[in-house]
């Protein structure tokens, strides 16, 4: 029986790849809130960090510390670059995520992860937690073993219904095998597939103690929420309920007919709104996301019977936070200026869910920019499962982003691959990590929430280059906190 104590009044949001890095969490974490860690392409993002030469030390510091060193001398021996990488050089890829495994995936999958949390909850005793996405579902297991190793307090999962990982989080804090489904797609002949994972296959000698980390849904709707609480394998400590207006991946609205019958396009309104009574009642802590971000809705939030809010955008423009500085003083500018204009595209997205992007120049958003780019697949991590007969596994891998002859000749569509993006590289290219391939440049994507009133707010008082910790000022200030008393046990 493991209890958490008092619970955070502000999530600060798990933004991917890179944008919730550990330097964000960990600020946030020592200020008594929860500060949490994106566990989106952390592999990636670990293994560019090596070969841009780990400045200042940090992530070898982690590595000291993780408990087997010939896993770690692998790791080094293979991606760290003293100095760093040349600029015109390409960083060396990881292989992409595919069943089975190999085991140096799911060895640097477990360091990875590792590091972030080990970083994020150095030097305090705080709350941190960590974010994965359900619809990419082939490096969680091995990434939360790692997660847990260093000592999460926390996880939190959207883009889908992730009934598996409460169980999950079980086995592993056990030492025991755990196993998750795979959706495959056009599984006609209904076969079976799935990762097992036995986190005691990748070690050897006596296992450290893991604690069982509580498990955060993320969730647009009452009905998923339900659905969480009655069929997940385990037991589901709470909710982050996410408005439609929330930054990143969105739940798909509610498809809308005209009078006549005709499916119109796709948009959120009244039925897409999560019915807050029907949440509460459920018994479990919940946190409100999505245009939260003001002392004002906090206390809303107080009053709706939440625990609290999580909050992204305003710390994503934070000076901590892992976007690149040139691109978030241009993103503060055009706010400032009253020119900021973000975009639900229901296109750019691999994986079908509507997904936020800032207009920016120089962006995937600019056609232009854009157009410039040759469809490669290189990082996988968005590419979908698809049934394959005539495989010895059965299974096959495809995105929509990939060169649409490959896509087409693998059994897609080409009107599937029409307007779509590549957000693996694009995201990291934000975030600095871009690919160079004869000397062309992968270009960034930006994703933001819908609301920055209060990043207007911020950036006014304590200029452009705000912390979080001004963040957390202006949202705390003057504001009676409740004391949230009541301990999560799992």
């Amino acid at each position: 029986m493991t209890a958490f104590g008092k619970l955070p009044e502000i999530i600060q949001g798990g933004m991917g790849a890179g944008v919730s890095n550990w330097t964000l969490a960990n600020a946030v974490s020592k200020l008594g809130q929860m500060g949490v860690v994106s566990g989106t392409a952390l592999d990636t993002v670990v293994a560019r960090r090596l070969q841009l030469g780990d400045i200042g030390g940090d992530v070898r510091r982690a590595l000291a510390n993780f408990p087997w060193q010939d896993t770690v001398r692998d790791i080094l021996d293979t991606y760290f670059v003293p100095g760093g990488k040349s600029p015109e050089t390409s960083f060396k890829l990881i292989s992409m995520p595919s069943l089975p495994m190999k085991r140096i995936s799911a060895e640097l999958l477990i360091v990875a992860n590792f590091v972030e949390v080990f970083l994020a909850k150095e030097n305090h005793d705080g709350l941190v937690g960590i974010n994965f996405l359900e619809k990419i579902q082939i490096p969680t297991l091995p990434s939360l073993l790692g997660a847990m190793l260093a000592g999460v307090d926390f996880v939190l999962m959207g883009a889908g219904i992730p009934l598996a990982i409460p169980g999950a989080l079980d086995g592993l804090a056990r030492w025991e095998p755990v196993e998750i489904k795979i959706n495959v797609d056009e599984n006609t002949e209904n076969h079976a597939f799935s990762h097992r994972f036995d986190p005691a296959e990748y070690f050897t000698g006596e296992l450290p103690e893991l604690k069982r980390p509580g498990f955060l849904a993320i969730i647009s709707s009452d009905i998923v929420a339900k659905t969480m609480v009655r069929k997940a394998n385990g037991y589901v400590d709470g909710f982050v309920v996410e408005y439609h207006n929330a930054g990143g991946h969105n739940a798909p609205p509610r498809r809308v007919r005209s009078t006549t019958g005709e499916d119109l396009p796709p948009s959120f309104g009244p039925k897409d709104m999560p019915n807050l009574e029907r949440i509460k009642d459920l018994g479990r802590p919940f946190w409100l996301a999505g245009g939260y971000a003001s002392p004002e809705r906090l206390q809303e939030a107080f009053e709706l019977g939440a625990t609290g809010v999580q909050v992204g955008t305003v710390f994503a423009y934070s000076r901590e936070s892992g976007i690149l500085s040139d691109i978030k003083q241009k993103v503060l500018q055009q706010t400032l200026d009253g020119k900021i204009d973000i975009k639900t595209d229901f296109r750019i997205s691999p994986t079908g869910y509507p997904f936020k992007v800032v207009q920016l120049e120089n962006t995937i958003s600019e056609p232009a920019s854009a157009v410039k780019r040759k469809r490669i697949c290189d990082l996988g991590y968005l590419r979908q499962a698809y049934f394959k007969p005539d495989s010895d596994s059965k299974m096959g891998y495809r995105c929509p982003s990939e060169p649409i002859k490959n896509y087409v000749k693998k059994g897609g569509t080409e009107e599937n691959t029409v307007g779509r993006g590549c957000l693996c590289n694009g995201l990291l290219a934000t975030i600095g990590m871009a690919q160079t391939r004869s000397n062309i440049t992968e270009i960034p994507v930006v994703t933001s929430g819908e609301d920055f009133t209060t990043v207007i707010e911020i950036a006014k008082i304590y200029g452009t280059k705000y912390t979080a910790n001004d963040v957390l000022d202006f949202l705390t200030k003057g504001l009676a906190m409740p004391v949230a008393e009541k301990a999560l046990e799992v």
